[in-house]
């Protein structure tokens, strides 16, 4: 399970939330006064951004007055844009979409990389089908090719669309691929957190931006490690009174409200309707 509000994790959901508006890199000393915001100290700031650099997700680069500061690699910023759809969704996810296999074959000499595909298959939202077979909606596909080729893991894996066709009825082979306990354990710790926030909120005439900043940060921090998890099972497939409704539904509240507002704290224009 990935740890939450570690300033590492801070700075990624800073950069898909707020750091993507700025078309140069954003100061080191901005950086800095952002995540103090959220309670991260400058020395953890820095030895953070510095982890990301050696992973290719940030790059060093000088501001127009010559300032140190980071932007974003191209594979962050793919990163980020497959991730958008994650968390951000549009609509309900359909019933008869399908599903994509990935099967893989690592050879034994080879055999740490066996480990990175299932944690990266796991990370991706994948259910296990069967040893070496893995299973997740039709429309993760894209977002699977997009990791493996960038984690140059693409020749172990062969991927696959299709349908289930039994014998056990799909709900009961859902229940199987996943563990759809722990994941309604995750839901459910996400409300507890952030249920109250939004209660709070919604009782408020005003939106001051550095509270909004805050508060949405940690709220988005603690729930676009959800969607991965989660993959975005069909209502039908799923138990009763899954939470993951009410989950996804407090955190849409929590960004119409103050994803926007929190901008002002960050210097950046609101974004508007095209």
């Amino acid at each position: 399970m990935a740890e939450l509000h570690t300033p590492r994790s801070l700075i990624v959901t800073y950069y898909g939330a707020y750091g993507r508006r700025t078309p140069g890199p954003v100061p080191v000393a901005e950086l800095i006064r952002l995540l103090g915001a959220v309670g991260v100290d400058a020395p953890s700031v820095r030895s953070s951004v510095s982890r990301l650099k050696r992973r290719g997700l940030l790059e060093p680069q000088r501001t127009a007055d010559g300032a140190a500061g980071y932007a974003l690699s191209a594979d962050a910023r793919q990163l980020l844009d497959d991730g958008d759809r994650r968390i951000y969704p549009h609509e309900q996810p359909r019933g008869d979409e399908g599903w994509v296999l990935a099967v893989f074959s690592v050879p034994e000499s080879e055999r740490q990389k066996r480990h990175v595909l299932r944690s990266r298959l796991t990370g991706l939202g994948f259910g296990t089908a069967a040893p070496g077979v893995w299973i997740a909606p039709a429309r993760l596909y894209e977002e699977t090719r997009h990791t493996l080729e960038r984690l140059q893991l693409s020749a172990y894996v062969d991927l696959f669309r299709g349908e289930h066709l039994g014998f056990a009825a799909t709900a009961d082979a859902v229940a199987r691929w996943w563990d759809l306990a722990a994941l309604a354990e995750r839901h459910e710790r996400f409300l507890a957190a952030h249920e109250p926030v939004l209660h709070a909120w919604q009782s408020h005439g005003d939106t001051p931006p550095e509270a909004a900043y805050r508060d949405y940060l940690l709220a988005l921090d603690t729930w676009r490690h959800l969607p991965y998890v989660d993959p975005g099972l069909p209502a039908p497939l799923l138990p009763p009174h899954w939470p993951g409704e009410r989950s996804a539904r407090v955190f849409a509240a929590l960004d119409a409200r103050l994803r926007e507002p929190g901008a002002a704290f960050c210097n950046f224009p609101a974004e508007t309707e095209s």
